[in-house]
C-alpha cells in the first residue's frame, strides 16, 4: 500500500487499509456512501478520513451497506479506542 506524505492513498490502497474492496469502495462512491473521498484526475482517500470513518461504523455497530454478502471487514482500530478512552466515555 502506498501513502503519500499528505496522507493520502489510492482507492487500491483504501481497499487494502479498510478491508473492503475496491468494487464496494467505487459502487460506495457513485451511491454517495462510504468513507470521504477527493477526486483530483485520480479518486484519493486520507487516512486519517478513513481511520475516522472506520472508527464511526465501529462505535455505533454500524454494517456495511453490503450487510448480507460477508464482505471482510477490517477489525476495529486500537485508533478507535484510543479516541473512546481519551475523552472519557
Amino acid at each position: 500500500m502506498n501513502i503519500l506524505p499528505d496522507g493520502r492513498t489510492d482507492t487500491k490502497g483504501a481497499a487494502l487499509y479498510s478491508g473492503y474492496t475496491v468494487k464496494t469502495l467505487a459502487m460506495w462512491r457513485s451511491q454517495g456512501k462510504g468513507p470521504p473521498f477527493v477526486k483530483r484526475g485520480r479518486v484519493w482517500y486520507f487516512i486519517a478520513d478513513l481511520d475516522a470513518w472506520l472508527c464511526e461504523g465501529a462505535s455505533r455497530g454500524a454494517t456495511s451497506a453490503a450487510e448480507g454478502k460477508r464482505e471482510r471487514r477490517a477489525p476495529r482500530s486500537a485508533k478507535c479506542d484510543a479516541g473512546t478512552t481519551a475523552s472519557g466515555a
